[in-house]
Formats: structure tokens, C-alpha cells, sequence
């Protein structure tokens, strides 16, 4: 059932598996684009001021594609308290280009507590201070692209995310770096400025470093640990 646009839904039942996944398997079937755009729209019509948007704001093309699709849509970005300036720079620049309904988030820990690279660091950092900030919404929508992990290979466009009980839309996920990169270019959105100095795939700055060309951009995420994920998707 949905809601008209800037309503509440109020206790709005689970959709079902086999209905999401018949959803997810109509996106499919579009192009990269058309499928971002599609799941999107038809996660705003259904959901309306429920939706919340998890962004890195280095996936900078899944803002712009909200933002057309309906500004003022809420944004969270999780400030782990160990980015780069370069990355806080470039949010607060991008804030204000849109004029964006930004949460920023921080942990509940103090700087010397679980600091970056060690254990549970991304859980007290990134992952409950994201459950707080998307508590009691019906659906959130993320950055999520196949390419990234071996982890997120399989990651549907739509989904039923069980440990937080709402819908997850992942309007990217069959995008390749290529499409990315197609996008950029034809958009002429700002990048990352680290992205100029050889950064690909960029989180905190203890544990992100420059990727040599040819290299998966993920290995220059936590070099030397075994760990490719943070703990949000999965």
C-alpha cells in the first residue's frame, strides 16, 4: 500500500520477502540507470518522509540522483570523528550546493575510546550511531554497489533488512565503476579531492591509503587487517 508523499505511515506492515523480491527482480531488468532511478522514485512514492539516506558522500552520484528525485530528502552522514579533513571539507561543500537536509552523526564514545583500527572501532562508530539516526523509519537507502566486496556480490536492489526491520534500497548496487564514472562525467559533479591523489575507495584516514593503478580499490581500505567490511551491510 502507499503513501501519499509527506504523510506518515504508521505501523505499516512488513511488505514480504516474495513481494520485494519481485520489485527488485523488475529492476533488474532495467538499465543500471533506469534501475537507480526507478527504485528511488518508487521507494519515495511508497514510503514518502520515511525514507532516510545513509551517503559516505564519496557515492556523490547517489546524492545528486535523491536529490533530483526529491530535495530536502534527509542524508545522514556518519562522522567517525578519524576522517580526513578533505572528506569534511568536501560534505560541508556539498551541504551547501543542495542545500541538503544533512544529520551528521557521532559516536558516544570519547577520541581515545575504540579508536580507528582497532577492534569494534566501526560499531561504535558507524553502526550504532546509524541505527539511532535511522530508528523508526520504514525504508533507507545506501551506496551500496556490487563491485565494492565479495561480500556484496549478491546484494540485491531491494531488500528486507531483518536486523533492522525496514525495507533496505540499494539504487546503485548493478552499477560497475565505469557506470560511475560515465555519470561523472556527464553531470560534471565535484569529486572527492582525494580521488586527484590516488585515493579510489576512501573511509577513515588511519586506515585508508592511495591504491596503485590496476589494484581493487578496496585494498586500499584497511591495509594489512583482514577485514573488506564495516559491519552496515552485513
Amino acid at each position: 500500500m502507499a503513501r501519499n508523499e509527506g504523510t506518515a505511515v504508521i505501523g505499516k506492515a512488513h511488505p514480504g520477502t516474495s513481494e520485494l523480491d519481485e520489485i527488485s527482480a523488475k529492476l533488474e531488468a532495467l538499465s543500471p540507470r533506469e534501475a537507480a532511478e526507478s527504485a528511488i522514485k518508487w521507494t519515495l512514492e511508497e514510503y514518502g518522509d520515511d525514507v532516510i539516506v545513509a551517503s559516505s558522500f564519496q557515492d556523490v552520484v547517489l546524492v545528486d540522483l535523491v536529490q533530483k528525485a526529491k530535495p530536502g530528502l534527509e542524508i545522514v552522514f556518519l562522522d567517525t570523528e578519524f576522517h580526513f579533513p578533505e572528506t569534511l571539507a568536501f560534505v560541508e561543500r556539498l551541504r551547501k550546493i543542495w542545500d541538503l537536509n544533512l544529520t551528521v552523526t557521532h559516536p558516544d564514545v570519547a577520541m581515545d575510546e575504540f579508536v580507528c583500527g582497532t577492534p569494534r572501532c566501526c560499531e561504535v562508530r558507524k553502526v550504532e550511531p546509524l541505527a539511532k539516526a535511522i530508528a523508526g523509519r520504514q525504508a533507507w537507502i545506501t551506496g551500496v554497489k556490487r563491485v565494492d566486496t565479495p561480500e556484496r556480490t549478491g546484494a540485491p536492489i531491494v531488500t528486507w533488512d531483518a536486523n533492522r526491520e525496514m525495507v533496505k534500497v540499494n539504487p546503485l548496487v548493478t552499477w560497475t565503476d565505469a557506470d560511475i564514472d560515465e555519470y561523472l562525467a556527464e553531470t560534471g559533479l565535484p569529486l572527492h579531492p582525494l580521488t586527484y591523489v590516488g585515493y579510489v575507495s576512501i573511509g577513515c584516514a588511519p586506515t585508508t591509503q592511495p591504491v596503485a593503478e590496476g589494484q581493487n580499490p578496496r585494498e586500499g581500505r584497511w591495509p594489512g587487517m583482514d577485514k573488506t567490511e564495516c559491519g552496515l551491510h552485513i
